[in-house]
């Protein structure tokens, strides 16, 4: 019997970890491309796939950077499909995921990075600067009226904490 509780947990632990990484495992399908891989709003976007099989037809979706629907068909006999669309220019930068969706209901995805401009794609990322301007919240400044309430509040609570801990202790009936 206690070995049971661990082996049971072992046992759920690799089926919960399985089960993460069923998903994670069907990305980007064998020899789905998007050309260029990093785009600027305005410019044209071509996507290769063959994950529905040669000569197959298929439905791409570039709905998450803007561009809905577009039809994928094969340019040559025995081919990938390719379908053609335009990064919007109202596109903000980011990664999106460009969809296919083969007759079968399946399908692979590839990633399309948008940037604002050409050279930032070859430029390396700035990292953040400055404080977060989330609104009225945290230090607003440095205000030692407000900072001693705080204190003080801390300091109460804390005394009366370590009395109720106190007279528990004790068995004074608390």
């Amino acid at each position: 019997m206690r070995t049971a509780r661990p082996l049971s947990a072992a046992v759920f632990a690799v089926a919960l970890v399985g089960l993460a990484a069923g998903p994670a495992a069907g990305g980007d399908g064998p020899g789905t491309t998007v050309s260029p891989a990093t785009a600027v709003p305005g410019d044209p976007v071509v996507l290769r796939s063959d994950g529905c099989g040669t000569g197959g037809a298929a439905v791409g979706d570039a709905s998450a950077v803007g561009a809905g629907s577009f039809a994928l068909a094969p340019e040559t006999a025995g081919g990938p499909a390719v379908g053609r669309f335009t990064v919007p220019p109202g596109a903000h930068p980011g990664t999106y995921e460009i969809a296919v969706r083969c007759a079968d209901g399946s399908g692979p995805a590839a990633d399309l990075a948008v940037v604002l401009d050409g050279a930032a794609a070859e430029a390396v990322p700035a990292h953040p600067r400055g404080h977060v301007n989330t609104g009225v919240g945290g230090a607003l400044g440095p205000d030692p009226v407000q900072t001693a309430a705080g204190v003080a509040a801390l300091a109460v609570a804390a005394a009366g904490g370590t009395w109720l801990l106190h007279r528990r202790a004790r068995g004074d009936g608390i």
